[in-house]
């Protein structure tokens, strides 16, 4: 099935039938996972009031937050699931983001789970509408030399879900322009991560700048750090003898 984004674009939604994560058990704990994030963004402060959205994927489609939901009046029976034409199956009000998160999920088949936020720091950066540069070589963990961000588009809309797609080629978060971030991750614990990972580059890269211009690290030395992170980075045993 094919979910129509903004300027012609569509992209096509890939069912995955061999995640096991279809049957009514895992869907259950998948809700109450959704639920556990939820409150982890909040505590953290990365959304307040009714800001921010989290998603995961499902066969036959997703599932979503909804509407006005935050962890004080949210519960697993709250949480929409939509099918592969965006429709909702049983009841409730998706996220006004859900273009987003569907899109998403369609053009990238190894994201299981996508965390939006409205954080401080990646609100401010995106405000800026420009990417984070190589800082610091943990900009490399989200996939490029740089975190880029997504050019602005109309909260809610098709064209927000086409540039965040664009945005996320090749990387596995991005801001997006005068509005917040988004994440991708192989499950919600990891986008969470991921999240909690940016809004600390995203307000240590702040400080930086207020400092002064912070030196950026060359291309050749970020190929070695992809080179580490992709030889498993923190694995490496320390010499003996």
């Amino acid at each position: 099935m094919r979910v129509a984004v903004a300027g012609g674009l569509s992209v096509e939604v890939v069912v995955r039938t061999d995640s096991g994560i279809g049957d009514t058990a895992s869907e259950a704990a998948l809700r109450a996972s959704m639920l556990d994030v939820v409150s982890l963004l909040e505590q953290k402060g990365f959304n307040q009031g009714t800001t921010g959205n989290v998603s995961c994927r499902v066969d036959g489609g997703m599932l979503i937050t909804p509407t006005g939901g935050n962890a004080g009046n949210l519960s697993t029976e709250r949480i929409v699931r939509l099918d592969n034409r965006g429709t909702v199956v049983g009841a409730g009000t998706p996220s006004s983001e859900w273009h987003m998160h569907a899109a998403i999920l369609a053009a990238f088949p190894a994201a299981e789970a996508v965390v939006h936020t409205h954080a401080d720091a990646c609100v401010a950066l995106s405000c800026l509408r420009r990417p984070i540069p190589a800082f610091h070589y943990m900009v490399a963990s989200f996939g490029g030399n740089s975190i880029p961000c997504a050019d602005y588009a109309t909260f809610g809309t098709p064209a927000l879900a086409e540039s965040a797609v664009r945005a996320l080629a090749g990387h596995k978060a991005c801001l997006l322009a005068n509005h917040g971030m988004v994440a991708v991750g192989k499950n919600l614990r990891a986008a969470f991560d991921l999240t909690a990972k940016l809004e600390t580059l995203a307000r240590q890269y702040l400080l930086a700048c207020q400092a002064g211009d912070p030196v950026i690290i060359s291309d050749e030395e970020m190929a070695r750090v992809h080179g580490r992170y992709a030889a498993g980075y923190g694995l490496a045993q320390p010499p003996t003898g």
